[in-house]
Order: C-alpha cells, then structure tokens, then sequence
C-alpha cells in the first residue's frame, strides 16, 4: 500500500455540474487495483484483520443476495483498512461440481455428445477448458461493485494448492477413523445422476396421492397406506407398535406381498406410531432413511427396485417403466387384485426436490463416502458456547446449536467426474489404501482409485485456512489464521459455516476459524417476497448499477442490512440512494465554489459561529456512534445515521445556514470555509466505505491527496459542545414550527410573508438574518397587521397573513376537522370505557383504539390551536 501523499490541487478546485458513475466508477477501481490498495502483506507488523469471500460458483454471475453480501464485507474491510489494521479480504471461486458438470454436459448435449464420448480425462480437460474460457464472470462484475479483494491471491476449490489441502485433511480423517465407506440410505437426484447432502434437499407441498392397500388375507392380512406405491415391490416386512393389541397376533408371522410371489414378516418396532393410520407401516429399507434404521433392527433384506435414473428394475411387469409411471400402473393392478382399501387425491404432502434441478427427490441405498460427524459437531458447539466464536446476532446461536447437536453423518461422495477424486484406491485382492499428497498412488495390474469426487462443500469447509497456504505452514497462514469475521446469510449456516467450524477446528489443533460469525437476512423483492425468476421479480444489479451507479446500489442494500433479518428492496429505494449520492455531490461542489478548505489547523471555538461549533459538535458524536454501530454490525442503522447527518444537518442545515457567512464574506467566512472543510473531509471519509467511488472524487478534490481508500479514519475528538447544540436547536425549531404552520394554513412553499421577530433575551437574537432568509420573510412594513403569533424556543414570531390566506375559508376548513377529531375522541373513549368489550378484546385490538384516541387529542390540540391563530373579525 502507498503512503497517502499529497498532490498538488488546483487553487480553486471545481467540480463538473453533475455527477456520472459510469464515467468515473471503472476508472477509479482500476487505479485502486493498480496501486496495490487492496493487497496484504504477510510481512506487515501491522495487526491483522482477515475475512475470506464466500466463494461464488465458478458458473454463477453477480445477483443482488451477492451485491448484498459483498456490499457489507467491502464496507466492514474498508474502514479496517483505514483504521490502520493489515486488511485482507480473501477472494476466490468454488468450482461448483454439479452445476459445472451440468454446464459442460449441456454443451456437449449440443454437440450430440455426452461425457462418456469422451471419457473421464478428456471431460475433465473440457471442463478445465470452460472455465478457463467462460468460467469467473462474476470476478469482472464484483469489481464494478467496488470489491476491495486481494486480487493477486484470488484461489479456486480445484487449483493445486487447494487440492492438496483436501488431500491431506481427507487423509488425516482417514486415518483418524473419522471418515468411513458405508452402504446407507442417501438422497439421490435421478436428474444429477449423484447422492446429495440433506441440507441440498428443499422441501414443498406437491399434491400426490395416499393409497390405502391390503396386505395379507383373512385374519393374516393388515392395511397400510403410501404416497409411493411403486416401492411395495422392496417391501420386505410389515412394522407395528409391540404395545398395539390390535397386530399382536400377526407379529412373528408371515403375509402376503401383493403383486409378488413373495411374503414378508410383521415386525414389532416402537418407532411405529399406533396412533397414526391403521397403526401399522410399509418397510421399504432400501428406499426410505426411517425403514432402514427398521431393517437394521429386524435384519431385514434390502431390495432396490430402481436404478439410478429412477427405473424400475424388478423383473416383471414393472420393470423398464419411471417411477411416476410404475406408481400409476401399480395403482392400477391393485385395483384390479381387490388390494385397494382406499385412495386420496390430490394429498398435499412435503416432497422433497433437488436444491439445483428441482427433481423430486429419490431415498436411495447407496455404497458412500461419509463424514462421522459427532466429535467434529461436539467441538463445533464446544466454541460457540465457551466464547471462543461469537455468533451474532445472538438468536441465531440456538439455530446454530439445534444443528450441530444434531447432525448425521455426512455423506460426502457425490457421482460426478468434476471435483476432488477421492483418494482410496482397491487392490485386485481386497484391499483399500487411502493416499495422503505426499504418498505413492498404488500402481499394477488390478489397482484402480474410487471413482467418485468430494461434495463441493467438502472443499468449501477449509477455505479460511486452504486459502492462506495450508497445509504448508506458511507466513500467511501465520499471519492471517485465524480469520477475524465471517459474513454470511443465515441460509448457509448450516451449509457451509458448520463444516468450517468442524474442519477449522480439527486441522488447527482447536484453533476456531474465526472469532465471529455475522449472518444477515436474505433479499427480497419491495414486498418481501422471494425473489425468482419463476416469480418474475429477479432483478439484476448490473442493470441498476448501469441506470444509478455501484454507489446508489451499495448504500441501498446497506441501509435496508439488520442482522438476520431479510432484506426488501425496490428500484424507487436505488433512485433515492441515487439522489442521495447527487446530494453529496452537488453540496461539496457548492462548499468548494464558496472556499471549503481542509488547509491549516482548525480555527479556535471562539473564533467559530454558533452553527460552527454546532456542526462540529455533531460531527464527533456522529463518529462515535458510526464507530459504535460498526462493532455492532449495525449496517443499516449506521447508514441511515450518515445518511440523516449528511442530507438533514450538513447540507439542510449548516450549509443553508452558512450561505449568508459567505455571501458577505471576510473573516468569519474563511472560518466557516476552514470548519466546511473539515466536516465534509470527515463526512466522506465516514461514508467511504459504503459509497467508495463518488466518496473518492470529492475527497480527493477537496483534499488534493491520493486516495480516500488508504486515509485514516476518523476519530472523534471529544469536542462537544452542549451550549451551541441548544442554540441551533432552537434555530430549527423555530424555522420548523413556522414552516409546518404555514404549511397547515395554505401558504405556497416559499410564498413570502411580512413578520416581525421578537427575538430579544435568546440566543437567536444573532440569527435574525438566516431565520429570515430560510422563512423568507419581509420586513414589517408600514401596513403590517398582527394576524398570527407564534411563540416557540422562548421567542415570539408574528406574522400578517392578511391577504395571504382566505380566512374564513381556512376557518371553515379547520372547524370541520376539528369536528371529526372530536367525533373521533368520541368514539374511541366509548370502546375504552366499556368494560365488557375491553374483556373480549384482544390487547392488539385495545392497543390500536388508545393509539387513535391519543392522535384524536393531539389533533384537536393542534387544530384548536390553529384556529386561534387565524386573525379575528
């Protein structure tokens, strides 16, 4: 990083009349990389703060929940970067395993070619060839957002280093007896073609159909129900409750499978519950997680009737046929065999769909790879709850502990040709050897390695310490581990933060990956609704960012970030950011025509207008709260505070305030320009890192020094000032309480009016001038008449509106609101006076009918008051 040095600006630096994003945006980020402003330098003996990306798919483009994300990551790395601190911003992709297999399939689809035309190597070289090619379009974009990464250590999932790190830790679990090859239930996308983990299953009402069939005959038969009748043909026994007196007879016995030559068992299982259906349940194990853990107990075989596209493979009449036609044709059978009980369509019931190609989901016996969880989980909750990892905000950790304290094992092989191979190799008599990065590969006649790739998320769960060099012990690995935050949404907690936990933990030596874990909401559409494609709603942020600006779109999604809570956004929202930034340029044009100047020491208070040292004061506490909101990952709040200091008191305010100082100029002028100065080189430095780029065109013009990025960040000074603050105060009380009076009496913004100031015996005798100018009103003249008066502030403002208004219209006009407030009061205060409405009524209900009575009292005060005002026949 550069020392931030100062260049020689021009004796009266200007502004062009309006501020273009697209003009200047590309430029500046361009220049910021150049400079090695966003790099970090292991070397440093600075104190480091470390956050890593959340890694995109190397398929994917920038979204808005990614512009959301990365908008809060650039603003947080920003201002730590300015507070001193050695800031890395860790960036990179993910290779994205199921989704870049897809995209290559789908190419070659194109081409009437399928991977198996190729074989494996030559697919993965294709692969490599896409990404190469077409792969990390969302880097290009993350840059037109104003990401502050360091660029020249961006990783992917699959370069060497990475691939070794997941080499070794795959061993050392190995080794450890921690990961294991096993034939359970796993969830099965016929689409994919792969096993997926839990969490990549979503879960949505579809209305199927929930047959009632009779299995057995006479005293020996038993009804079941199903929404999958196309398992029955695995069925390999019939469970009931040991404590239902109802199937005691028939437990230990043998009935009956229709359709089949076979017949299966009734088992005793408490996992059954009587009290559901006819008490008795179908057992599919090779086709449902919770018959499997029944098969288990009983020793019951496992019979898988379908492939891996979902086909039937039971030989018969079935075989050859989808499962949704098998379900239809088996129905059919049934029926006609006197099987069916009872039928049920449509039956709403929760389905189960794959996250990426919404398939519905097949339960499915598998040979896998897995994870054994529990010690890595117990760890994982460990840190969270003795304080070493702080989730934030704090009731998430109860989600987070309902996961970790409850997780299975985790499959983690997955059916592709894309990804980490998993390193096992099988010997021609048996054998298994698992091969750590350094080791041999088995090599001879009859050694052949796993043919399965690591889920994606395998790869994901060491980025914090993968991505610094691990398993090297490097001086980045030294310097940056552990990673000082994590920002994430909510969503992934279980996804990807988990598994980090787990993996950081274990290949660290105890050593958590980071000290906090920040989650914000999801984004939405302006009416909290999803945002989809399918809904019609999405939005592209390049779109916005082309029509408002990078900057318009980050302040946007700033202020709508509370933790943990969704995020609603509109395109009215942008225009308003957009308007926002056009605000902050358009008033620091004005300051710089008009002498604003960050030369020379400030000047002393006493030689400072009230307004000056009104405005200064504000500034530092606004810096203490600023800071505040940030240690607390308050984005939203701390954007609206900038927000309502910046447009409400710098620019409404203090800037109006001082166009008299400088429009007649002299010493106290130059002091104003020297305190303006000093505020707006404050102000956009607090803004920087939200809005970097319009806050780095006027920051360096008004400074003349090199960048904004790398300039300190503010710090407040403890100058306040209680009296100045009071005076202003009541400055704008008395501008605010004549301008709504005005406005409540008809008066035409800036209609100018006759009025006389008795300001004598306050401190806004000195302000005479600026309340006149801001009221714009005139002198009494000769034929002033006293039609209202207003006392506000301990000062009195009298007004001639005689001409100005028609009285007796307005009088009209007020006599009938006030009736309706009354009729109002009225009504409210008859519902709270009945007691026998107030005993059914729900609090929310009562709570509304005292809110409208207070407003009822406080309108009739306001409009009584009004009418008073109006001058007097």
């Amino acid at each position: 990083m550069t020392e931030n040095t100062q260049q020689q600006p021009a004796s009266n630096p200007e502004l062009p009349t309006q501020y273009a994003p697209a003009e200047v945006e590309g430029k500046l980020y361009e220049r910021w990389v150049d400079r090695g402003y966003f790099e970090a330098d292991e070397k440093s003996d600075k104190e480091p703060y470390t956050i890593v990306i959340p890694p995109p798919n190397v398929t994917g483009s920038l979204h808005l929940g990614h512009a959301f994300e990365h908008t809060l990551i650039d603003a947080v790395t920003r201002r730590k970067r300015m507070q001193g601190y050695e800031t890395l911003w860790q960036p990179g992709m993910d290779h994205a395993g199921i989704a870049t297999q897809n995209v290559v399939e789908r190419e070659l689809g194109k081409e009437g070619k399928s991977r198996h035309d190729l074989g494996r190597e030559a697919f993965v070289e294709r692969v490599w060839q896409w990404k190469n090619e077409s792969g990390g379009q969302i880097s290009g974009q993350m840059k037109r957002l104003g990401d502050g990464v360091a660029w020249s250590r961006e990783r992917f999932t699959m370069d060497e280093g990475l691939s070794k790190a997941v080499q070794t830790i795959f061993k050392k679990l190995y080794d450890d007896e921690l990961i294991y090859r096993a034939e359970r239930i796993i969830n099965w996308c016929p689409r994919c073609l792969t096993a997926i983990s839990d969490i990549e299953v979503e879960y949505q009402e579809d209305d199927g159909e929930l047959v009632s069939l009779k299995y057995g005959d006479g005293e020996d038969s038993v009804v079941v129900a199903t929404t999958r009748a196309e398992t029955m043909l695995g069925d390999t026994a019939v469970a009931v409750h040991p404590d239902d007196e109802r199937y005691a007879h028939l437990v230990g016995r043998r009935i009956r499978l229709p359709l089949t030559d076979r017949t299966i068992p009734v088992v005793a299982d408490s996992h059954v519950d009587p009290e559901f259906g006819t008490g008795a349940v179908k057992v599919t194990p090779a086709h449902d997680p919770n018959d499997f853990e029944i098969g288990q107990r009983h020793n019951l075989p496992n019979i898988t009737v379908m492939d891996e596209r979902a086909v039937i493979t039971v030989p018969g009449p079935f075989e050859g046929l989808d499962r949704m036609e098998a379900r239809s044709a088996i129905v059919a059978a049934l029926r006609a065999d006197g099987r069916i009980v009872a039928e049920k369509r449509p039956y709403p019931h929760s389905v189960g769909h794959c996250s990426r190609c919404k398939t519905t989901i097949e339960p499915r016996l598998s040979l896998q790879w897995w994870v054994k969880v529990g010690p890595l989980a117990k760890a994982a909750g460990d840190a969270v709850r003795d304080g070493r990892v702080a989730i934030h905000p704090k009731e998430m950790e109860s989600r987070y502990f309902a996961w970790v304290d409850n997780l299975h094992d985790w499959c983690i092989s997955r059916q592709l040709w894309w990804g980490h191979r998993i390193p096992v190799w099988y010997g021609p008599n048996g054998e298994t050897v698992c091969v750590g990065p350094d080791d041999e590969a088995p090599t001879g006649e009859g050694w052949r390695q796993d043919s399965d790739v690591l889920d994606t998320w395998f790869s994901s769960g060491l980025w914090p310490f993968s991505t610094l060099g691990w398993p090297e012990q490097t001086p980045s690995l030294e310097k940056f581990y552990p990673n000082s935050i994590l920002i994430t949404g909510y969503d992934i907690l279980f996804f990807w933060v988990a598994r980090m936990m787990m993996f950081g933990l274990y290949a660290m030596d105890g050593t958590p990956p980071f000290h906090t874990i920040v989650l914000h909401g999801m984004v939405r559409d302006q009416f909290g609704k999803k945002m989809s494609k399918s809904f019609g709603n999405a939005v592209n942020p390049l779109d916005w960012m082309d029509e408002y600006g990078s900057d318009a779109v980050r302040f946007t999604l700033a202020r709508g970030a509370n933790p943990g809570i969704d995020v609603p956004i509109g395109e009215d929202w942008v225009q308003a950011s957009r308007n926002f930034a056009n605000k902050i340029w358009n008033a620091t044009r004005f300051a710089l025509m008009n002498g604003a100047t960050v030369e020379g020491p400030l000047p002393d208070a006493a030689d400072m207008s009230a307004a000056d040292r009104w405005i200064l004061s504000r500034l530092n506490a606004v810096v203490a709260e600023v800071d505040a909101f940030y240690e607390d990952y308050q984005f939203a709040k701390l954007s609206d505070s900038l927000f309502h200091f910046a447009w409400d008191e710098v620019f409404d305010w203090y800037v109006e305030l001082s166009k008299t100082t400088f429009f007649e100029g002299g010493a106290q002028a130059r002091v104003s320009g020297r305190v303006l100065g000093e505020v707006l080189d404050v102000m956009l430095r607090l803004l920087h890192p939200v809005v970097p780029f319009v806050t780095e065109t006027l920051w360096t013009t008004l400074t003349g020094k090199e960048s904004v990025v790398i300039a300190d960040w503010p710090v407040d000074s403890g100058f306040r000032d209680p009296e100045a603050e009071r005076e202003i105060g009541d400055l704008q009380q008395v501008v605010t309480e004549v301008r709504r009076f005005g406005a409540e009496q008809g008066l035409k913004k800036g209609q100018k009016v006759p009025a006389r100031l008795d300001l004598s015996g306050t401190a806004l005798a000195a302000h005479e001038a600026a309340i006149r100018r801001l009221l714009r009103l005139q002198p009494e003249g000769e034929s002033f008449q006293a039609t209202a008066t207003l006392p506000v502030a301990g000062a009195r403002v009298v007004l001639d509106l005689s001409g100005v208004i028609d009285v007796e219209a307005e009088r009209k006009r007020l006599t009938k609101d006030l009736g309706a407030a009354e009729s109002e009061k009225a009504q409210a205060e008859a519902k709270l006076g009945n007691e026998a409405f107030l005993a059914k009524a729900p609090d929310q209900v009562v709570g509304k009918i005292r809110g409208r009575l207070a407003k009822a009292e406080a309108d009739i005060e306001r409009i009584t008051a009004q009418v008073a005002a109006l001058p007097q026949d």
